[in-house]
């Protein structure tokens, strides 16, 4: 079994030997490294970009939208190479329900949330299909290269679809807000004039920020892996969970501050462009770099919780054009059921 194998290997690293607040510390560690190296590689990236010429709005879709989802990705590809699909797979599905309900359901509760067509059609039922197609690759080949091509295919046209529309003034894209939402976090990850600047610094910025989140997804993946030994419980149990809640603490930032400044349409569009690039980016290069199946209590329940959750989202939202206070509690309440089922507490 593969918890086995890597228990071993933690073994042979000292964690094993540790503690559980050791284990708890190490995943700390790991989540902290994850998050500042992708903020470093995003300032890195984006002024780069902007350096050589690239649009701002190009840089803000492709670029800071691609680079706030480096920490889930090297989670989830350290996870599979470390050949634990449990937490790779489950850290992507994970991660959506976490967005759903509880980073939706947060922002509602602190604002009604006002729901634009364009979100709610267009970007929602990209999520939606997004979820299909797991379902359909798990049910066929896996998450194999096949798959992860035709995810990153799916995004790029995406993308591409949404920079024309944005472009044209049709409405922005969740991706587009998911970008907004950062930025307001941070207004340091499109700072104004940086195309001027030097390179080195964004250099330095990119290469240091990729060192930091290859570290900090190993030590993440290690500690989560002994924590499920520990703990006598599956790795898919922590990928849903510790791990999917974690790499998701960045968006229910975002998402609370907007919500706070009374954008609602920003805290929305941050969840179903985060949700988009789970799937398709996350779960598209995890299939090119390490393919594998999709584990069978994902495939029968987890999945399937995704699709009801995301479908009931879309019908709260279309039921009078936004998401009240009154919904945003049944989501967070159905997040905190869902914690509770699969970690067996009842």
């Amino acid at each position: 079994m593969a918890i086995e194998v890597r228990a071993g290997k933690c073994a042979a690293l000292g964690l094993s030997a540790g503690s559980m607040t050791t284990t708890i510390l190490l995943l700390l560690a790991g989540l902290a490294l994850l998050l500042l190296g992708g903020e470093l590689l995003v300032r890195g990236a984006s002024r780069l970009a902007e350096r050589f010429g690239l649009s701002p709005m190009l840089v803000g879709l492709v670029i800071v939208g691609l680079g706030t989802s480096t920490p889930e990705l090297a989670a989830s590809v350290q996870a599979s190479l470390a050949g634990s699909p449990g937490i790779a797979i489950g850290n992507i599905v994970g991660s959506n329900l976490a967005n759903i309900l509880l980073i939706l359901g947060t922002a509602a509760l602190i604002a009604p949330i006002a729901v634009g067509a364009n979100a709610l059609w267009r970007d929602g039922m990209v999520g939606v299909g997004g979820v299909l197609l797991l379902l359909l690759a798990g049910s066929t080949t896996g998450l194999s290269q096949l798959a992860g091509g035709a995810f990153l295919l799916i995004l790029a046209a995406y993308l591409a679809l949404a920079y024309r529309q944005e472009t044209a003034s049709a409405g922005a894209s969740a991706a587009g807000q998911r970008t907004a939402a950062a930025e307001h976090a941070d207004p340091g990850l499109h700072p104004e004039g940086s195309g001027t600047a030097g390179i080195a610094v964004p250099i330095l910025l990119f290469v240091v920020g990729t060192a930091i989140i290859v570290a900090g997804g190993y030590i993440l993946v290690d500690a989560a892996i002994d924590m499920a030994a520990r703990l006598g419980v599956s790795d898919e149990v922590i990928g849903l969970t510790v791990v999917a809640a974690g790499t998701s603490a960045p968006e229910l930032a975002t998402s609370a501050i907007a919500a706070f400044r009374k954008e609602s349409d920003i805290a929305l569009g941050n969840v179903l462009g985060s949700n988009i690039y789970n799937i398709f980016f996350i779960g598209g290069v995890t299939g090119l770099v390490a393919p594998g199946p999709i584990p069978g209590g994902i495939m029968t329940v987890d999945l399937w919780v995704l699709l009801a959750a995301s479908i009931v989202a879309i019908i709260f939202a279309y039921t009078g054009g936004r998401l009240g206070r009154r919904e945003g509690g049944l989501l967070v309440v159905g997040y905190v059921a869902f914690l509770a089922v699969t970690a067996g507490l009842v």
